[in-house]
């Protein structure tokens, strides 16, 4: 079997692997913050990064592709090329699914970074399918290789963008999303043979590398446009003013401030204002009466704070204001601490806690008993 000789623009090439770090920076970067989110932005948003993530995962092979130098004139099957795009953001989605409506721990961060390697794969090989007039013949040494390098590249790719939700973090997460995206495009094509074939099952209409690059084109300019849009929020912001004086003894320290983010930006919450934290991942939670803030603050860092200036901490992860309890609730070796407000979830009481925090809340008139 004679195969065909192959060679790449390197114009092309570059570019490819442009594309797939532009689209690795913008999906990241579309679902930072969402634990400060309402559920249905939260849910647009992961929509958004799979559209970004798994495109651009999409987008690469085909700029790639088009820098594909073969000694015969050949199509795509307009059907398969769509099947892979759809199916690297389903995946890819279902991975962001996990990642945001899980418990996130190092096993479901492995988890969804293995996924989104199998999505890397799964869109790759079926795009390579839609080839029409010639047809790829795999190696198993580029099959294995380029598996292992997208599993593993991936894996330390959410490992590091989803360990801390840091804007640093991010950046490097995105340097190693593209690095496995590109490398298991080409490590995949060196273990690749193409030979020419007159006729194949044909899905859909053919497209020529003309037409696929007007589309791929258009999908790149998206992508860039939202790269501009989520690159707003990594510019520097003016400094927030300092917290102003509040009144008290002479000589007292002054009150304790929570530092928060909201849209983008840094606020400040006192301590007193602040009705219970809860643990999120390496971060907190921090409730006011009618708001909820992200906090950078470990749960431990906040109980370090927090406790000595009169908090509770019912459980491994929450730390309540007992002036804001309004009553304390038993049922035999469970218990949870209520608040005013409709929209305020109750903090739960840990088993180990509950003599200790049921004698603090002991003035609370509403506290109850049950079995």
């Amino acid at each position: 079997m004679e195969f065909l000789a192959v060679s790449h623009n390197g114009f092309l090439v570059f570019m490819s692997c442009f594309v797939a770090l532009v689209a690795g920076f913008t999906g990241l970067s579309m679902t930072r913050d969402l634990a400060l989110k309402p559920v249905t932005e939260k849910k647009a948003s992961i929509a958004l990064g799979a559209v970004a993530l798994g495109g651009g995962i999409w987008a690469m092979h085909f700029v790639a592709m088009l820098g594909l130098q073969l000694p015969i004139l050949f199509y795509y099957d307009a059907a398969i090329t769509l099947v892979s795009a759809l199916a690297a953001s389903l995946i890819v989605g279902a991975a962001l699914i996990l990642l945001h409506f899980a418990e996130r721990t190092r096993a479901t961060i492995a988890l969804a970074g293995g996924i989104v390697g199998i999505g890397v794969l799964v869109m790759h090989y079926i795009g390579m399918a839609g080839l029409e007039l010639c047809r790829a013949i795999y190696t198993p040494a580029g099959v294995v290789g380029s598996s292992v390098v997208a599993v593993g590249l991936c894996i330390v790719a959410f490992g590091v963008a989803y360990g801390r939700r840091t804007k640093k973090n991010i950046v490097l997460g995105t340097l190693c999303f593209a690095a496995a995206v590109c490398s298991v495009h080409f490590l995949a094509m060196a273990g690749t043979r193409f030979v020419p074939v007159t006729e194949g099952v044909e899905f859909g209409p053919s497209i020529s590398n003309e037409t696929l690059a007007l589309g791929v084109i258009v999908f790149s300019f998206v992508i860039f446009g939202a790269c501009l849009w989520v690159s707003v929020t990594y510019l520097p912001r003016p400094a927030a003013p300092a917290p102003a004086p509040q009144d008290g003894p002479v000589g007292a320290p002054p009150p304790l401030q929570i530092p928060c983010e909201r849209d983008g930006g840094k606020v400040f919450i006192a301590a007193q204002d602040v009705t219970f934290v809860r643990a999120d991942g390496h971060y907190t939670q921090v409730y006011t009466e009618r708001e909820r803030f992200f906090c950078v603050w470990p749960v431990t860092e906040a109980a370090k704070r927090l406790v000595p200036v009169g908090f509770l901490q019912t459980h491994r992860s929450y730390l309540v204001n007992p002036a804001r309890v309004a009553r304390f609730e038993r049922t035999k070796d469970k218990g949870r601490c209520v608040f005013d407000g409709a929209d305020l979830p109750p903090a739960p009481v840990s088993r180990s806690k509950l003599k200790t925090i049921q004698d603090a809340l002991a003035p609370k008139a509403g506290a109850l008993r049950a079995g």
